[in-house]
């Protein structure tokens, strides 16, 4: 049932992708018996990703912010039709913005949140954590954004979760990166984000991109996005 009402609301299916994940002992006192999750990925606008060429174009800031809002909207009406068929789930929206605005203290002083939608995809088996911190999905790559909606009941788990990066050689989105804001560690479970990734360095340089660039208070590149080779078309 809960694969079907999903399904019915990611129109068109090619552009998405979904899995399930057992999230027990993962999630913060605050969630207690929200034990499993569902992950959405919505895939980004080729034509828009490849215009990046150095940072930050209008377009994709502005495709950023819609995609980020449709997601809202979808996992909104989901986790209603889930409510409808007696099924308890909280929808967890992506990321507010590509800047501050409707952060709290506490995410800007660790720039962390109480739920990472790249954790839960990773344990629902749609890819991994890339060397720049992007979430790599196996069919759209790092062009995609992440929405993620709790469930208190087992949906029907049977998906492996990804435990390290399956991608070790490629270099590209370290070099390419303005802000080298990455080591070339590879990202497995057992490591933290800061020991192959520095978040403050990023941030910083993506303010930067952003007001130079595009005359805006805002954090945001895409150039790593932009240059990894997985999920990118072939054919331009």
């Amino acid at each position: 049932m809960i694969n079907e009402i999903i399904s019915g609301r990611l129109i068109p299916g090619e552009q998405f992708i979904f899995g399930f994940a057992d999230l027990h002992g993962l999630l913060n006192n605050k969630f207690k018996g929200y034990n499993y999750g569902i992950s959405i990925g919505k895939r980004l606008d080729d034509r828009i990703v490849d215009g990046i060429k150095d940072g930050p174009t209008i377009e994709y800031y502005d495709h950023y912010k819609q995609i980020n809002s449709q997601l809202a909207d979808l996992t909104g009406k989901i986790s209603s039709d889930l409510q409808k068929a007696g099924i308890e789930s909280l929808p967890v929206e992506p990321t507010i913005s590509a800047g501050d605005e409707g952060y709290n203290e506490e995410y800007l002083r660790t720039l962390s949140v109480d739920i990472s939608h790249k954790m839960v995809a990773t344990r629902a088996g749609l890819g991994w954590i890339g060397k720049t911190d992007l979430f790599v999905s196996r069919e759209f790559g790092p062009r995609l954004r992440l929405v993620s909606i709790l469930l208190k009941e087992n949906p029907g788990v049977d998906s492996t979760p990804v435990e390290k990066s399956e991608r070790g050689k490629c270099n590209i989105c370290v070099i390419k990166c303005p802000g080298q804001v990455a080591n070339g560690k590879l990202w497995d479970i057992s490591i933290k984000r800061e020991e192959f990734f520095d978040p403050r360095k990023c941030r910083k340089k993506c303010a930067e991109l952003a007001l130079t660039k595009l005359n805006l208070d805002a954090r945001i590149c895409g150039l790593c996005v932009s240059v990894c080779p997985q999920g990118k078309r072939q054919i331009q």
